[in-house]
């Protein structure tokens, strides 16, 4: 419990930071359509955002070591926060996605420094204790953040005013707080090669999850207004996808450390796929059937990525892991740098149902890749343990390398 008050700065920096930096992708996009951007401009916005992301999942550790956690922490929320603020000072479709990279930025680099301090202080005996209560406040910050949006006008000085100052009041707790600063982590080395090598399926796994996850949450207030939905109702509808992805994760975890792991991911992209479609047949259904179907969603496509971490994991060994986890993240940033333009993109050209259209037919083909995998190499003997991979920071994996640990010694060859 003390270790836990000592972190109570970090955990409600990670709360203002997630009521920012979530709240300004759907706003962004609210705001787009307010302002006669095109389809394709919205989505370039949330490209951009990734893009930004990746960028400073790679700097973060580097910036850590020359200048200290909180004044790397303090110049990663600027980013965000005159990002934020420069919105409605040029409108313009271009320069808001060079602002979205600076979000980007700032949510990568503030999650590397905030696990970067979480992985220094825990020890073997509280992690798991410690990423539970971690997996509590980063959900709830996120859910929270959906729901903002209800309150924010779109295309206002003072919504986006509103997100830099939350931005600005994620640096408080952190920068005020007594605890002695960590010494800096060992930055990974970036293998993206190293995730395909050690299960192919995993990596498609991955960019399947950020097809899904990345266009939804970036362009899914598109499909919102294309089916009739006023503002509040839109935050309504990105919340159910973040609760029904919450809800999942204990019994898709239970699944996937009973089961072979890979039959938990085909049947997972089987529900997508159905739920794709449950949504758009429902999209007339009114406004308590859109917000059922996007609880669905999220229920069968959220917790892909921590299945397809656990099943790359599981032919590891343990000196790969944390490198592992940086490859897997390198995928999903590919996944969901691509995923929102590409989703506006269809939806410009054959309307909203495309964007669900577009997903399920990425389902569709992990489904075909996984049975592919199954006939090409048996299920392992040892599989690590379940755990919730949030897509935040390549530190992140060292926060979960001590809790993947199988009941017998391994000795796998680590063969793709």
């Amino acid at each position: 419990m003390r270790l836990l008050i000592s972190f109570a700065a970090l955990f409600l920096s990670v709360i203002l930071l997630q009521l920012s930096s979530g709240g300004v992708g759907p706003l962004d996009a609210l705001s787009g359509i307010a302002l006669d951007f095109t389809r394709q401009e919205i989505g370039i916005l949330g490209s951009a955002h990734f893009l930004g992301f990746f960028i400073g999942c790679w700097w973060a550790p580097r910036l850590m070591g020359t200048v200290g956690h909180s004044r790397a922490f303090a110049a990663f929320t600027a980013a965000g926060s005159i990002g934020l603020m420069s919105h409605m000072m040029v409108v313009d479709p271009w320069a808001w996605a060079l602002m979205r990279v600076g979000s980007g930025l700032c949510v990568a680099g503030c999650y590397t420094v905030i696990e970067a301090w979480l992985q220094a202080k825990v020890t073997n005996e509280t992690r798991g204790r410690t990423m539970g209560v971690y997996r509590v406040v980063d959900m709830t910050g996120s859910l929270a953040a959906q729901m903002i949006i209800s309150v924010l006008a779109p295309a206002s000085y003072v919504s986006y005013n509103l997100l830099a100052i939350l931005c600005c009041a994620a640096l408080l707790p952190l920068t005020l707080t007594t605890v002695k600063q960590p010494a800096t982590p060992a930055s990974p080395r970036l293998r993206p090669a190293l995730a395909h090598q050690r299960s192919p399926l995993a990596a498609a796994a991955v960019l399947v999850a950020a097809l899904s996850s990345a266009s939804f949450r970036m362009v899914g207030p598109l499909y919102g207004q294309e089916v009739g939905l006023s503002t509040d109702q839109i935050a309504w509808f990105l919340s159910a996808f973040v609760l029904g992805g919450a809800i999942a994760q204990y019994p898709v975890g239970w699944l996937a450390d009973k089961f072979d792991r890979r039959v938990v991911l085909i049947w997972l992209s089987v529900a997508a796929i159905a739920s794709s479609a449950i949504t758009v047949l429902s999209s007339g259904s009114g406004t308590t059937g859109i917000l059922l179907t996007a609880g669905l969603f999220g229920l069968t496509t959220f917790p892909i990525y921590s299945v397809a971490a656990a099943h790359a994991h599981d032919f590891a060994s343990d000196d790969e892991r944390v490198e592992l986890s940086a490859a897997l993240m390198f995928y999903f940033a590919l996944g969901a740098i691509a995923a929102p333009y590409m989703a506006s993109l269809l939806i410009d050209n054959f309307g909203p149902k495309a964007l669900f259209v577009m997903i399920a037919a990425g389902h569709f083909l992990l489904v075909i890749f996984g049975l592919t995998r199954m006939r090409a190499r048996p299920a392992p003997a040892d599989k690590t343990r379940y755990a919730y991979a949030p897509r935040t920071s390549f530190i992140i994996g060292r926060l979960n390398r001590r809790r993947r640990v199988s009941d017998e010694t391994k000795g796998k060859d680590g063969s793709g």
